[in-house]
């Protein structure tokens, strides 16, 4: 399925949180902070407000987006302003 967002908005696929401290010990997917870190997949049609391209890696606010499952895999959609950083 091809998700194309429209406006200010972006597709991002958020990354998956390390399970385990560096001691060894595994921490259960319901008490892990929720990450806030992701890659762009598709960005919507407004390159002024859209500082960001397909393959960035952003960091996103916390509580921010809609959440998506597209072909079985979780996708944030992002309005630009919620986008507060990029990661290099």
């Amino acid at each position: 399925m091809k998700v194309t967002p429209l406006a200010d908005r972006v597709l991002v696929k958020t990354e998956k949180t390390e399970a385990k401290t560096a001691s060894g010990i595994i921490i259960p997917e319901t008490a892990q902070e929720k990450t806030q870190i992701a890659t762009v997949i598709a960005v919507g049609d407004d390159k002024e407000k859209i500082k960001v391209k397909v393959g960035d890696r952003v960091m996103y606010d916390k509580y921010a987006g809609t959440q998506v499952k597209i072909d079985g895999v979780d996708h944030l959609i992002l309005k630009a302003a919620d986008v507060i950083a990029t990661i290099e």
